[in-house]
């Protein structure tokens, strides 16, 4: 099973909008603290509500998720390359970087989340912000959006080593 890592942004109802998104990030590259030179590779598609999306994809990463320690702190360190890059990106609804983030909510299950999204790193524009509340929770991202800060990608051992899953069941056998 796949398992991307990605920045993924909600542009809103204008393919344009999605295409001048993915032309912002297409092809940059950066150097990663341990030396490895990572491309960015973006892509636009529609989700079920007709909105449009971009996809930033960096080359090089792991595609079965977070399965040590390093991957985490990899993925981390380009998380923040991505939100960097973000920064000075053409507009956007709302934006969220991490493991499969793909279409994570729809605009109208955004706005109905209750009281507010807890979703670590999500941007929004402040109009989305101000629909939703205003959430005192989100602080000053960029010029026009708001974020929860970021707290970096975890490595969490029970989901990949199938002997500490089997450790872990032997506590669930009474004796």
């Amino acid at each position: 099973m796949t398992w991307i890592f990605s920045l993924s942004a909600e542009c809103g109802v204008e393919r344009a909008t999605a295409e001048q998104f993915a032309r912002h990030f297409d092809n940059v590259s950066c150097r990663l603290s341990n030396g490895s030179q990572i491309q960015y590779h973006a892509e636009i598609f529609q989700d079920i509500e007709e909105n449009w999306w971009c996809r930033v994809s960096p080359s090089g990463i792991s595609e079965i998720g977070i399965d040590a320690p390093q991957t985490a702190y990899l993925m981390t360190e380009l998380g923040i390359l991505l939100y960097q890059c973000l920064r000075s990106a053409p507009s956007f609804r709302y934006a969220l970087v991490g493991v499969e983030v793909d279409e994570f909510r729809t605009y109208s299950e955004l706005l109905e989340e209750s009281p507010t999204p807890t979703f670590p790193g999500l941007v929004l524009a402040e109009q989305v912000w101000q629909t939703m509340g205003a959430a005192p929770t989100f602080r000053s991202f960029s010029l026009g959006y708001v974020w929860q800060p970021y707290e970096g990608e975890a490595y969490k051992p029970l989901l990949v080593s199938p002997e500490l899953k089997d450790k872990l069941n032997e506590l669930s056998i009474v004796q």
